[in-house]
């Protein structure tokens, strides 16, 4: 069974708009953290955007502050709505929860084995 499945990528122009979702299922717990992570071929997997969940406070990583804005419901879900997409954004992108006492910061690479739940990921693609 699927924890964590995002779906909601896709390929758009330079300028379009994306919504990712995040479908959380009940298996994993409802005081954890989350956050969404992307990849680029032949880059380290990078913080998006993080929630955390004592407070509903959000952080955004400095590339997508303004454009970016994630968002979650009453079940856990997490959605990411992307606007102002750039080709510098094209990478799969990854939703992750765990323990808040786990690192959840968007600066610097995040190792996989930081959490232990991660969905599958969902490509978006940017076209110039």
């Amino acid at each position: 069974q699927a924890h964590l499945v995002e779906s909601g990528g896709g390929s758009v122009d330079n300028g379009g708009s994306l919504r990712l979702s995040c479908v959380v299922s009940k298996s994993v717990p409802r005081e954890y953290c989350m956050g969404w992570f992307r990849q680029s071929p032949g880059k380290d997997r990078e913080g998006v955007a993080v929630i955390y969940d004592q407070d509903g406070s959000i952080i955004y990583a400095d590339s997508v502050k303004g454009r970016f804005t994630l968002s979650q419901d009453k079940s856990k879900n997490l959605y990411l709505q992307m606007n102002g997409l750039k080709p510098e954004d094209t990478a799969m992108y990854y939703c992750a929860a765990d323990s808040c006492a786990r690192t959840w910061r968007v600066e610097g690479s995040v190792p996989t084995w930081r959490y232990d739940y991660w969905g599958q990921g969902t490509q978006v693609t940017v076209s110039s």
